[in-house]
């Protein structure tokens, strides 16, 4: 954590004067860092990586909006004091995480809630509906809905991978009989997605739901159809709503329309080609041509002064989240507790899959926030809770670590 904050204290010092808040607040957030990781249990020990890559990422990206906005990142700035803070207060619950499985169904009845409260006090903006406004703050619930959704399928399928992977493909009453509370609340999920036109998102819960089903059954025959399935849903999509058309459009050739559904796209990729190899330097680049940068493209706005190394750099800092929380999936002795965690590791990397692959033009963009590093309170509280709870997971006892090591 001492490096990460050394290194994250570095890129902030480049920061434009004025753009971010007074010094206190900088200080303030480097003791909450130290204090979060300095806050586990004594007879334990963790992967200390974990949270000094998301706070390091972190640095970085409020140095990125540093470099856009002061305004954005004095915003940061709270939302990431406010996400230590939960991350910290959220540690006694998380150390006890096998508890969280009994309550299953409740994760399940939040998800519905807040799709509910999306649905009738939800703001659209730019034709999707994601927010929840409360005064001056905005807030998006389906970042806090994708852990619901890990929590619940951990929870179910603790209890029925083994018959759910015992049963045929061709037994159909089997098969509902134990998938059809999971494909219930996960084509819930789906249909409220699709008809709040977020694809993102949609097809991040897809990705998790597949990876944590097969890791509990190793059945192919089911991934497929839940990928038929959903193919289905976003055909019907592209048909039916306009915004998630034009975002296919503007995917197979932006082009088409360079000075309307495309010019954004577009920026963004001669922001790519502008930073090259090395790029710009930081302060040296253009990002701010880019429409919406700070919440869709930040990705773009940071190769273009750090270049394509720099893009690199940053997504390996990402690989290297996911494959610790990985290792800690595979060191679980309970079935559970290797869901929850290669769950959680699935929805980070899947997540920032899509919105890099969306900025490069591999995938169409989509609404989904690059995990600690785009602008946005409500992401940056959910995958600080993410990276929590896998911390908590990957809890060893000192003692029983020795005992392990003992040559009998």
């Amino acid at each position: 954590m001492a490096l990460a904050l050394a290194v994250g204290g570095f890129a902030l010092s480049l920061a434009p004067p004025g753009a971010l808040g007074p010094s206190w607040l900088l200080y303030l957030l480097a003791a909450a860092a130290f204090l979060w990781v300095l806050r586990a249990p004594l007879d334990v020990r963790r992967d200390d990586l974990l949270p000094a890559l998301a706070v390091l990422v972190s640095a970085l990206g409020l140095a990125t909006m540093a470099r856009l906005s002061s305004e954005l990142a004095h915003k940061q700035e709270i939302w990431l004091l406010l996400s230590l803070a939960l991350a910290i207060a959220v540690g006694p619950v998380f150390d006890g995480f096998r508890r969280l499985a009994a309550f299953k169904y409740v994760w399940v009845l939040g998800s519905v809630v807040l799709f509910v409260l999306l649905a009738i006090f939800g703001q659209e903006v730019n034709g999707a509906r994601l927010w929840i406004r409360i005064g001056s703050i905005q807030y998006e619930p389906v970042e806090l809905i994708k852990l619901f959704i890990v929590l619940f399928m951990a929870g179910y399928l603790a209890e029925t991978a083994d018959v759910i992977a015992a049963a045929k493909p061709w037994s159909i009453r089997a098969n509902l009989k134990y998938l059809g509370p999971l494909f219930l609340g996960w084509a819930t999920s789906m249909a409220i997605l699709v008809s709040e036109r977020d694809i993102g998102m949609a097809s991040l819960l897809l990705a998790t739901f597949a990876a944590m089903l097969y890791v509990a059954t190793r059945r192919v025959d089911l991934i497929l159809g839940g990928a038929a399935l959903f193919a289905f849903a976003v055909y019907g999509a592209i048909r039916h709503f306009p915004y998630v058309s034009a975002r296919f459009a503007v995917w197979r050739n932006p082009f088409a329309d360079p000075l309307g559904h495309g010019y954004q796209a577009l920026q963004a990729m001669f922001s790519l080609a502008a930073g090259g190899l090395l790029g710009t330097g930081y302060g040296q680049g253009h990002p701010g041509f880019i429409p919406a940068v700070a919440t869709d493209y930040p990705f773009a706005a940071w190769s273009e002064e750090f270049g394509a190394a720099g893009g690199i750099v940053l997504v390996g800092a990402f690989l290297v989240v996911v494959l610790r929380a990985l290792r800690v999936a595979l060191a679980q002795p309970d079935l559970y507790a290797k869901l929850l965690a290669s769950g959680l590791a699935a929805t980070l990397g899947f997540q920032v899959f899509i919105i890099v692959g969306g900025v490069l033009g591999l995938l169409p963009l989509t609404g989904i926030t690059l995990p600690f590093f785009s602008y946005g309170g409500s992401s940056l509280v959910a995958n600080f809770l993410l990276i929590a709870l896998v911390w908590a997971i990957g809890s060893e006892r000192i003692a029983q670590r020795v005992k392990m090591k003992t040559p009998v």
